[in-house]
């Protein structure tokens, strides 16, 4: 025999339920918007046109249109990228989406242009961390260090982004062709590269000035301030930065509307593996007139948009030169 108390509580009568009509619910879904198969040898255009139009297929859509709308109209396109983003091979086909005119500008993280020189310079980049953080081995490589001792230098000069470019374009670059920074400063865009003092491993090794990195990543962010500003009617991407660079572009876009810039009818964007709260809301919600959120792999993701915002493109007329102000 239980000593529990008994249960008193009766069960719901069902029985006495309202039930409706189906005709009388809104739908959320409706077959007209599901995906159809495509054959192996149809177009990237067909297959795109062959996604649901549903959720991230329809939020990929939003955001090709944005970009095709803003070029169209002469408004700039900014894209943030983490170090990730170049580690994943999309050097050169941002590159290329800089040279078509869907992108008018850059702002990276350092990783982002530690990897493109590296790569550059012997086609190859990235290390195991976890094997060598073990014995102090991780990020101490010569070459790479001697390399941004010069660009600080310069870099205090005219910019930390224009320093890389320029390091790349004079320097011992055998493959300078796949680097994204030199083509992208070669077609015409302001590249700004944006640290945290200790977030890099050249920070880290002999020959690194505090004072000069300090110096140069500041006049980048001055540059950037200055790109903000025209940024009306645009669109900002964020790529793959969960913290620096949300946290830059909200700085930035309060430096310019602080001096009187306007900056309305703003898109922003944030395409990531996870969606963290910093690009979600300094991003997507607090400084812009509308957020669209993509979930994915970058190495999916911005081959899949820069082809559609190429289809888009094309249909409003192409890109026209991008304004200031």
């Amino acid at each position: 025999m239980s000593d529990l108390p008994p249960d008193d509580v009766p069960p719901a009568d069902l029985a006495r339920v309202r039930t409706r009509p189906i005709d009388g619910r809104e739908h959320l879904v409706d077959r007209a918007a599901f995906a159809r198969p495509v054959g192996p040898d149809e177009t990237i255009g067909a297959f795109l046109d062959a996604l649901p139009r549903l959720l991230a297929a329809d939020a990929l859509r939003e955001l090709a249109d944005a970009i095709a709308i803003a070029r169209a109209n002469g408004a700039r396109v900014l894209f943030g990228l983490g170090g990730h983003v170049i580690k994943v091979g999309l050097g050169p086909l941002l590159a290329d989406m800089v040279e078509t005119g869907l992108v008018t500008d850059l702002a990276v993280n350092g990783a982002a242009v530690i990897h493109d020189l590296e790569i550059a310079r012997i086609g190859r980049t990235s290390e195991r961390v976890a094997e060598t953080i073990t014995d102090g081995r991780f990020g101490m490589i010569e070459e790479t260090a001697a390399a941004f001792a010069r660009i600080f230098a310069r870099g205090a000069e005219v910019g930390l982004g224009r320093a890389v470019a320029e390091e790349l374009d004079q320097g011992p670059y055998p493959h300078r062709e796949d680097a994204l920074t030199l083509r992208a400063v070669r077609a015409g865009a302001t590249v700004t590269v944006h640290v945290a003092v200790g977030t890099d491993t050249v920070h880290a090794v002999p020959g690194a000035d505090g004072a000069a990195i300090g110096a140069a990543t500041h006049l980048d962010f001055r540059r950037l301030c200055s790109v903000v500003s025209w940024l009306g009617e645009g669109v900002f991407v964020n790529v793959g930065s969960a913290v620096v660079l949300p946290e830059v572009f909200l700085k930035a876009v309060s430096v310019a509307r602080n001096l009187g810039a306007t900056i309305e009818g703003v898109t922003a964007a944030n395409l990531d593996m996870v969606q963290h709260y910093r690009p979600r809301v300094n991003v997507c919600e607090r400084p812009v007139a509308r957020g669209i959120t993509l979930t994915g792999h970058h190495e999916l993701l911005v081959p899949l948009l820069r082809v559609e915002a190429l289809r888009r493109l094309a249909e409003h007329g192409g890109p026209q030169t991008p304004r200031r102000g």
